[in-house]
């Protein structure tokens, strides 16, 4: 790879003044962001992102999961793009840079090359993914699933969240729903620059990492069924109380995980119970949980030994359960040829990089698997994520995006 020239950067403080504007958006008690997808504050930060796009000349457009497409044309515009992408939802109490960065950097890139008047022979996009974080909306990586047809539009727009609102009528209610086709077309290349969310870049030093795969992860969203009751006079041998159920399941389910630590890991993060008031034993009860490791062997492993854990917990608590949905992904392995790239980039810099796996889910996961993707992962402070102290350092991340610059522009002039 060809070394850059000196005064192809990215313009630092640009960037770093379009990731302040995002963090004004949906901002968080504590200073992070509660930006949950297809609320109105993801309305709003989108309306500024296509402002953006739009003000600077890219085309953009909208497709019918919602995600927004920004395109740079290329010299050669009927080849397949190069795609840079991540997403602007957040957590309910999530940092300011997770998703956003891979967007807005993006985004930086584009503003960069015409800076420059560099031009490509391929067209460049730069995407946001409608429902990457899976917080309002489960499953995670939703919209980049359906693009990579592993699921259909209308499954996506059935979705719901926990008050039972349906994702298509959120994406009609704030305008988002797009017109343009979901999928159908296969980029040349796809890359994603995510904050490592964990601390292993800080603690060797090193500015880029480069994801050569990640960590097999399966998740279970399990429904339990009982029968309301009094919680006074209703006998102990009577009671089929859903919660109860439901909590003897999620401490089983931390105890799989303490089995497989360190490598392995179990979670339980969200629980669901209906009618959750003082006074009544709840008969119904919701509960999402997901098990990791970097052995898909040991990852099925560790399924069974859930699912039997259900059953347990179902006899145990007088009640009935089932598991209502499921969704795996990690264990892809990225292309070899784009972490060329990225490494070389890095390397022309003179930018440290190191090769790691990844633990959390990205929509680079479900993109890999029809065309070539590249996951690249900048510093994050002390590796506080989906936390809203998340922080990054400023310096390391100008030069992770610098390095991203010069290997997007290597594989569009392919």
């Amino acid at each position: 790879m060809t070394a850059p020239s000196p005064d192809r950067s990215v313009d630092g403080e640009r960037l770093f003044a379009t990731l302040d504007r995002s963090s004004a958006i949906g901002s968080g008690p504590k200073g992070g962001l509660a930006r949950l997808a297809l609320s109105d504050s993801d309305r709003d930060m989108r309306d500024q992102f296509v402002a953006w796009c739009s003000g600077d000349g890219y085309a953009v457009s909208i497709d019918a999961t919602g995600s927004i497409f920004a395109r740079r044309p290329g010299s050669d515009d009927g080849l397949p793009a190069v795609m840079i992408g991540s997403h602007l939802d957040t957590q309910a109490a999530g940092g300011r840079f997770d998703g956003v960065l891979g967007v807005l950097a993006g985004l930086e890139i584009l503003r960069t090359l015409d800076d420059h008047g560099i031009g490509t022979r391929r067209p460049i996009e730069v995407v946001n993914w409608t429902n990457e974080e899976g917080a309002r909306f489960a499953p995670p990586m939703a919209a980049s699933r359906v693009f990579a047809g592993f699921d259909s539009v209308d499954w996506l727009h059935r979705l719901e969240d926990d008050d039972g609102i349906r994702v298509g009528d959120e994406l009609e209610r704030i305008g988002y729903l797009g017109t343009a086709p979901v999928g159908g077309r296969v980029p040349n290349a796809y890359f994603e620059l995510h904050i490592e969310q964990d601390s292993l870049l800080e603690e060797h030093g090193v500015t880029v990492g480069v994801v050569t795969g990640g960590y097999a992860s399966h998740a279970l969203n399990c429904v339990f069924r009982g029968e309301c009751a009094h919680t006074g006079p209703t006998e102990m041998k009577l009671r089929r109380n859903a919660m109860i159920g439901a909590a003897y399941f999620l401490a089983a389910v931390n105890d799989i995980g303490w089995d497989y630590a360190p490598v392995g890991r179990t979670s339980a993060s969200r629980m669901v119970i209906w009618p959750n008031r003082f006074g009544i034993l709840p008969e119904h009860a919701e509960v999402t949980v997901d098990m990791r490791h970097t052995d898909r062997a040991v990852t099925d492993e560790m399924i069974a030994r859930t699912r039997e854990a259900l059953a347990r917990a179902a006899e145990r608590g007088r009640v009935e359960a089932e598991v209502t949905g499921e969704w795996t992904f990690g264990d892809e392995v990225f292309d070899p040829d784009l972490a060329g790239l990225v490494r070389g980039a890095a390397a022309a810099r003179g930018v440290p990089a190191m090769d790691m796996l990844s633990i959390a889910g990205h929509d680079a996961y479900y993109v890999s698997r029809i065309a070539p993707t590249a996951l690249v992962f900048s510093p994050c402070v002390g590796g506080i994520t989906h936390n809203e102290a998340e922080d990054i350092p400023r310096e390391a991340t100008i030069d992770a995006v610098n390095v991203l610059l010069d290997a997007v522009i290597a594989r569009a002039n392919r």
